[in-house]
């Protein structure tokens, strides 16, 4: 009776007939009368598939770094001596015109120093939330208990300030001794804590690309369409940091935008949704379309693609536990509302 026609039985442990095989060793043939029983391995054993860092660690001495720093205590330094030679000409011509140059000199200097400290603040959480990513895929690995723990409470001080997560962070806080594997907390933290925000951020970007393809596919102008999909995409970036607890400010988003797109360069994004695009417009599609229409379908797309990579570099915690949002999933939308138009 071969393997396959055989029908289902129970064996002993201590049956002579019954051989354990090494899952490593070489296949042998069985012999005849005898059972081989190869054990499966076991899943706790198994390698974790951990992404590489979603932001490329520069090393070595940044010159251009240098240069903007000095050119920025350049233009610090001049502005500041036109500001008090302005101050000095209102008095000598007249006090009232003095005073009132310095309450506006005084004013315009608190205001610098309060937008410096707010973007410096926002520097500082974007930093935070990109290392504790790191930190989180480093555990994985390890499965250190003790600095999950850890990763587990900055995360739940990043989202304190989120009202959807209240019953997520009461129902982690619940759970986080009873979890003895550091892996398996990051991927319980996961499951609470970054679900809905995930649910959240595919709804946004499926909302950008779609409010995309149809302003550009009725806009008249090819500038109106470049302006209005880098709108939509510093819109979108900045929607997703805050979602995450980014609250990213001017520089910011800058840093953002920077991040996204190396990130984009290193997984091949755009040469993704070429391929998913020659894939859908290939099934006939493109003969239901104008030309407009499907210039409209292609930005949304790359506008979709974009968001996915912003969901990539925002999110505090590596994908592990659950799945990742595809861009397949995001086409189908998008085409579902074009046809729904």
């Amino acid at each position: 009776m071969s393997e396959r026609n055989r029908r289902p039985a129970t064996f002993k442990l201590d049956d002579p007939h019954v051989i354990v095989m090494d899952p490593d060793g070489d296949p042998a043939r069985p012999s005849r009368g005898t059972v081989h029983i190869t054990p499966e391995a076991d899943p706790a054993l198994l390698p974790v598939p951990i992404e590489e860092p979603v932001v490329p660690q520069r090393r070595g001495f940044r010159w251009g770094t240098l240069f903007w720093t000095a050119l920025g205590g350049l233009v610090l330094l001049g502005t500041g001596l036109g500001v008090v030679n302005l101050v000095e000409d209102l008095f000598a011509r007249n006090e009232g015109f003095g005073f009132l140059g310095l309450g506006f000199a005084l004013l315009a200097t608190l205001a610098l120093v309060i937008i410096v400290a707010r973007e410096a603040l926002s520097l500082a959480r974007l930093a935070a939330i990109e290392k504790l990513h790191r930190r989180a895929a480093e555990a994985l690995l390890s499965d250190d208990r003790a600095e999950s723990r850890t990763i587990v409470q900055d995360l739940l001080r990043i989202a304190h300030g989120n009202p959807q997560l209240a019953r997520a962070r009461t129902a982690l806080a619940r759970h986080v001794d009873d979890i003895i594997d550091g892996a398996d907390l990051i991927r319980l933290a996961e499951r609470e804590l970054m679900t809905p925000l995930d649910q959240e951020a595919r709804r946004l970007v499926s909302i950008a690309a779609q409010r995309v393809s149809i302003v550009t596919a009725v806009s008249p102008r090819a500038l109106i369409d470049v302006l209005f999909v880098f709108a939509a995409s510093l819109r979108l970036v900045r929607q997703l940091a805050r979602l995450y607890g980014g609250r990213p400010g001017t520089l910011g988003l800058i840093k953002l935008m920077r991040h996204v797109i190396a990130h984009l360069a290193i997984t091949g994004g755009m040469a993704a949704s070429d391929g998913l695009v020659q894939q859908v417009l290939g099934h006939g599609i493109a003969a239901k379309l104008s030309q407009r229409l499907g210039e409209g379908v292609l930005n949304g797309l790359l506008t979709a693609r974009l968001g996915l990579a912003a969901i990539d570099v925002t999110r505090p915690l590596p994908f592990t536990a659950l799945p990742r949002p595809v861009l397949g999933d995001l086409a189908k939308d998008l085409l579902r509302k074009r046809d729904e138009s």
